[in-house]
């Protein structure tokens, strides 16, 4: 009997999987044991391997396409097994596509058999030809930015071959391409963006048909487009007007505008009459209403009316600042959107509360110096914190938990994440058991991923897991400042400047450098008294910095 395979959960946060690589084929025999495909999860490419025998009947989801936890996968049972029982639930939506198109070529057929020629090779993708879609490259990504094509249209691709630069919510990864071929098509312009699983490519041989290959995912669209040319040629002999085809933009009757061009005129109060579009057959594109200039002639006859009329009634002047008000709309990039996401859902379903504490800073200072003074090693009043705050969390674990709803879970390793100022907003880079690590270890740690996080080369697997974060100003003068829990974190520690001023110590008043730090708790895992417990104990591990060597 045949057997459904399912696209399994091959990680506790795996959502849906990609199909990175087959290994078998329809046809080939198969052991249990058997490794059948490559699987991208959310955090890794694994091997996933059979526990049916049999012949591969089935192939459900093909290399590179996504689908989510539990859908069809694959089909393994008898060779020659009928399985169509178990294919008719999956393909119900695409045999009605499939009748609908049959019967849409029928009613074609007997009004205009040029026409169904013309169409008819958009029903299936021609062999050898691959769409390539947006990847999902991290665990969070929803949509992607082409930030820059390393390939052309025309150019020949090989498998690993880089095809371009992709910005997703955390960094912007290389893209490589699973097939060999032509570069045919581009669906994503550099600076464009859309969502996981838009058309982002088409590989395949030289003169491959791309208007066929985009009408079998589109072919509605695409239809209209091909009936024009006929009937263009039919207007054109009773016309006798040859050049109106060109540039229909300024024929006074159509105007032809991409959807979001046309928003994105509506928005800013441009009159589409007066854009001339760069697009094929003149149509009018986003890049075009983004660069439009709106002339200035109006402007001036309005800022010149008013003085008329004020010399007119003979009143007594006054000078009022004249100026042009204006504004520039920036496109958020994917990282903005995410941090905008996240902490929104961070800071409306955590309790945040805030615990502040101020630190003698004294012996921490003289330690710094003496170990800086060692060859070859730099250390910094952060990768101490970071230190202080790795051992601290040993002591207290109910700082170090994440809030799962029906439970609370309890970790015990300590991934210490810190964020990081970028161009396009912040990352949090991740120093993984931060609490085995010595303070130069630390330090190097830190600077490494901060110098490749402000260049974007961080690796999704480098900024996931921690479960404490330590986010720190002080550099920029800050005093003391409360921040958003970096979710599914219990806490996160905001760390403000060392400043001199004057303390009592022994009954008399000197000159002392203190620090403030502010602990901001979810309330749902970290109770007031555990909070507390945890900053005395921070406290006097920086205090007395000897006892983080010990």
């Amino acid at each position: 009997m045949a057997e459904v395979i399912n696209m399994p959960r091959l990680s506790d946060t795996m959502e849906e999987g990609t199909v990175a690589k087959w290994l078998k084929k329809v046809g080939d025999k198969i052991e249990e044991g058997d490794i059948l495909a490559e699987i991208e999860t959310d955090k890794a490419t694994m091997e996933f391997e059979s526990f049916h025998e049999g012949t591969l009947l089935y192939i459900g989801i093909e290399e590179g396409d996504g689908a989510p936890v539990d859908s069809l996968l694959a089909i393994i049972g008898e060779e020659g097994e009928d399985i169509s029982s178990l294919l008719n639930g999956a393909s119900a939506s695409a045999d009605t596509g499939s009748e609908a198109a049959e019967k849409d070529t029928e009613a074609k057929e007997t009004t205009a058999t040029n026409d169904t020629d013309a169409q008819s090779p958009a029903v299936e993708i021609p062999e050898g030809v691959e769409v390539v879609k947006m990847p999902r490259l991290s665990d969070t990504m929803e949509e992607g930015t082409v930030a820059s094509w390393l390939k052309k249209v025309g150019d020949e691709v090989e498998e690993g071959d880089i095809l371009a630069e992709i910005e997703t919510d955390k960094a912007t990864m290389e893209f490589e391409s699973f097939y060999s071929g032509t570069l045919l098509y581009i669906g994503i312009q550099e600076g464009e963006s859309a969502p996981v699983d838009e058309v982002l490519a088409i590989i395949g041989p030289k003169g491959t048909d791309v208007d066929a290959v985009l009408n079998a995912g589109s072919a509605p669209k695409e239809a209209p487009s091909k009936d024009k040319p006929a009937k263009v040629t039919e207007e054109k002999t009773q016309t006798s007007t040859s050049g109106s085809e060109t540039k229909p933009v300024n024929d006074g009757q159509r105007i032809f505008v991409s959807p979001l061009a046309k928003k994105m005129a509506e928005d800013k109060g441009i009159n589409l009459s007066n854009v001339q579009g760069t697009g094929d057959n003149g149509r009018i594109t986003k890049r075009d209403i983004e660069n439009f200039k709106p002339v200035e002639q109006p402007a001036k006859v309005e800022t010149i009316a008013p003085k008329e009329t004020a010399g007119s009634k003979a009143a007594a002047p006054i000078n009022l600042p004249v100026g042009e008000e204006g504004f520039e709309d920036v496109k958020n990039s994917q990282m903005r959107k995410t941090i905008a996401k996240r902490l929104s859902e961070s800071k409306f379903t955590a309790p945040h509360y805030y615990l502040t504490i101020e630190v003698d800073m004294d012996n921490a200072w003289a330690s710094r110096l003496q170990i800086n003074d060692l060859p070859d090693t730099k250390v910094s009043f952060n990768d101490m914190v970071v230190k202080a705050c790795a051992m601290a969390l040993k002591k207290h674990p109910q700082v170090n938990t994440t809030w799962n709803g029906d439970s609370m879970r309890y970790n015990h390793h300590v991934h210490i994440g810190v964020a990081v100022a970028v161009e396009d907003g912040l990352v949090v880079p991740v120093l993984k058991f931060s609490d085995q690590m010595s303070l130069s270890q630390i330090g190097g740690a830190v600077k490494d991923m901060a110098g490749r996080a402000r260049i974007k080369k961080l690796t999704p697997a480098e900024m996931d897991g921690s479960t404490f974060t330590v986010s720190n100003l002080g550099m920029f003068g800050i005093r003391e400042f409360t921040s958003i829990i970096n979710q599914p974190n219990s806490a996160i520690l905001s760390v403000g400047a060392i400043v001199e001023k004057p303390v009592v110590k022994k009954g008399e008043i000197v000159v002392g450098k203190t620090m403030t730090v502010t602990l901001a708790c979810d309330h749902r895992t970290v109770d007031g008294a555990t909070g507390s417990q945890f900053l005395l104990t921070l406290r006097s591990f920086l205090e007395n910095p000897v006892t983080m060597l010990a």
